[in-house]
């Protein structure tokens, strides 16, 4: 599938460990990237400043779902269950 531009959710509902221009220390699960601008676009999408573990983000139906609502719960839930 094709990402939802607009959606966002694999920018909020994970956490990301590596370094982020603007967020040093990576960034926690549930908390908006900072690259991530007022449409929910990434600032750094294309830029060799991306975190690689964002290039390998691959929209599919079973992590995305059919709305971005539903992706931002589905994403939320991985992370819970990966990381309790």
């Amino acid at each position: 599938m094709n990402c939802r531009l607009g959606c966002g959710a694999c920018c909020i509902a994970p956490s990301i460990t590596t370094a982020i221009p603007g967020m040093p220390e990576g960034k926690p699960a549930g908390i908006r990237c900072i690259q991530l601008d007022d449409s929910n676009l990434c600032k750094l999408f294309g830029q060799t400043q991306r975190p690689a573990v964002c290039g390998l983000f691959a929209a599919t139906e079973d992590v995305c779902g059919k709305t971005d609502t539903e992706a931002l719960w589905l994403i939320s839930s991985l992370e819970a269950a990966t990381n309790a």
